[in-house]
C-alpha cells in the first residue's frame, strides 16, 4: 500500500459528511451529464486497462465497468472511509474492480496501475495545491504506455462572470488557494508541461457551481 499519511481535501471539504457526496455532486454539477459525456470520450474497449485516480465513491469506476465488462478498472483514492463506500457501490452492481488506497501523486510501486491504456480522473486536480496538480499529472504519464490516452473531468476556466460568481461556491469549501489556478485555466498547460501530446479541451458544461471542463490527451 502507498503512503497516505500526507494531508488531503476529502470529498466535500473538511467539514462534509461523505455519506451525503454522491447526493450533493449529483444535485450541484449536473453530474449525469459530464458523467456520461465522460465515460463516452473514455470509449473503454474489450481488455482495456483503465485507471481511475481519485475515484471517490466509484460512480465512475462502475459506470467505465458497465460500458465495457471485459475491461479492466482499477480506482484509487487516499481515502479509506470513501473507498469503503466505494467497494460497496461496486459490490452492489456486481462490478469487478480492483480498488488501491493511496495518493494520485505515489502510484509507481503499484503494479497493477503500471502501463495501463487509458487513465481518468475528475474533480481531483482542482483540490490540490499546484505542485500537487503537476506531479498527479507526471504520475499520469509515467503510468500511461506509449499512446495511451488520459481523461480528465474538473473545474476548468470560469470564462463568464456568472459561472466565475457560482464557483466561488467550490472555492469556499475546498480553499481559493487551491482552486483559483483552475478558474484560470491552468489544466491544459500542466498536461502539456508533463510531456503529453495533443491536448484538448474538449467541451465545458455549465452547472450549478462552475463550469466543468472535459479534457483528453495522449501519452
Amino acid at each position: 500500500m502507498a503512503d497516505t499519511n500526507r494531508d488531503f481535501v476529502p470529498a466535500l471539504g473538511k467539514a462534509g459528511n461523505i455519506e451525503r457526496y454522491d447526493a450533493v455532486l449529483a444535485l450541484m454539477t449536473r453530474e449525469k451529464r459530464w458523467r456520461g459525456e465522460l465515460v463516452k470520450l473514455v470509449a473503454p474497449a474489450a481488455g482495456e486497462t483503465i485507471v481511475d485516480i481519485g475515484c471517490g465513491t466509484g460512480t465512475l469506476a462502475i459506470a467505465l465497468k458497465a460500458a465495457t465488462p471485459t475491461s479492466i478498472i482499477l480506482g484509487v483514492d487516499p481515502d479509506p472511509d470513501i473507498l469503503d463506500i466505494a467497494r460497496r457501490k461496486a459490490g452492489e452492481a456486481d462490478a469487478d474492480i480492483l480498488w488501491f488506497e493511496a495518493m494520485g501523486d505515489a502510484l509507481d510501486q503499484i503494479g497493477p496501475l503500471q502501463q495501463c491504456d487509458k487513465i481518468v480522473s475528475s474533480l481531483v486536480l482542482h483540490q490540490c495545491p499546484m505542485d500537487v496538480k503537476e506531479a498527479i499529472v507526471g504520475q499520469m504519464w509515467r503510468l500511461l504506455k506509449p499512446g495511451g490516452g488520459l481523461y480528465i473531468a474538473d473545474y476548468g476556466e470560469q470564462r463568464s462572470l456568472l459561472m466565475r460568481t457560482l464557483f466561488r461556491q467550490v472555492q469556499m469549501i475546498d480553499g481559493f488557494e487551491l482552486t483559483e489556478p483552475n478558474a484560470r485555466g491552468c489544466v491544459p498547460e500542466i498536461l502539456h508541461d508533463a510531456g503529453f501530446r495533443d491536448v484538448e479541451e474538449v467541451r465545458a458544461i455549465q452547472t450549478p457551481t462552475g463550469s466543468i471542463s472535459l479534457y483528453r490527451a495522449e501519452r
